[in-house]
């Protein structure tokens, strides 16, 4: 059974539904929130779950659910406070099976109520061998997972790498420009540089984040038939392999400048 609702989060239900019923709310994301108690090992995760016309987004706080399954592969994404993995905090991770829908969790600091890097669930995915973890510019992702919640991820593919190698008649290689190019998706990138570490995110934040893992799995299919097309698949599964080292030496100080610099 689902625990009551506090008085200021009924408020804030009550004021979205009438905003939006009244058409007085100028918010582009069509949404219904919908607040729920999940236990994870016998500790109490808050879940919010937004509708949209072509999307589902659960927010989860602090870890996933128990039991829940992504398949094979699964879509992953980060924000951050930053791009510096020593200093700026992991915010929320995104997670997506491909199926239009996207599970996104929330990391709360210790200090702001929460439990840190306490996620077995996240933990346990991020870091199975049976599992893909697909990502777009990998590199930072997998640096800043292995710093906030020390876990190598693996097995991993990314989409931007395969964009590189598979796509050489252009310097084109950003999500946004993929999207459009291939899937005829065009992304909007205005909560890009938001402030993630917020104890709320707005619905327009959550649309973002989710948008960045909704359609990894069709565009790894695009550029998956490039690579063999190009005869650089073999190349690209050796490159995907070394990711986990290659973020093992941006955080050792490698990064600039490259160890494989002249």
């Amino acid at each position: 059974m689902a625990a009551p609702l506090a008085p200021a989060v009924r408020a804030q239900v009550a004021e979205l539904v009438d905003a939006q019923v009244s058409g007085t709310c100028g918010r582009k994301v069509v949404e219904v929130r919908v607040f729920s108690w999940a236990p994870t090992r016998s500790k109490q995760v808050a879940a919010v779950t937004q509708f949209q016309p072509d999307a589902t987004i659960h927010l989860h706080r602090n870890d996933l659910p128990e039991g829940l399954s992504f398949g094979p592969m699964v879509a992953v994404d980060t924000e951050t406070m930053g791009l510096n993995p020593h200093r700026d905090r992991l915010c929320l991770v995104q997670l997506s099976a491909g199926n239009g829908v996207a599970h996104l969790v929330q990391m709360v600091p210790e200090r702001m109520g929460g439990r840190g890097a306490d996620c077995p669930n996240l933990r346990r995915l991020l870091a199975d061998p049976e599992v893909v973890k697909l990502m777009h510019f990998a590199r930072f992702d997998v640096a800043i997972l292995a710093k906030a919640l020390g876990v190598r991820v693996a097995p991993v593919r990314c989409t931007k790498i395969a964009s590189k190698l598979a796509r050489t008649f252009t310097d084109r290689h950003g999500l946004k420009e993929l999207c459009r190019e291939l899937l005829g998706v065009d992304l909007a990138k205005q909560q890009q540089t938001s402030d993630w570490g917020a104890a709320e995110l707005l619905p327009e934040q959550l649309a973002y984040a989710a948008s960045d893992v909704l359609h990894l799995h069709a565009l790894w299919m695009k550029l998956e038939a490039l690579l063999a097309r190009e005869g650089r698949r073999e190349l690209a599964e050796a490159c995907f392999a070394f990711l986990p080292e290659r973020a093992a030496l941006d955080l050792l100080g490698y990064e600039e400048p490259d160890l494989f610099a002249h």
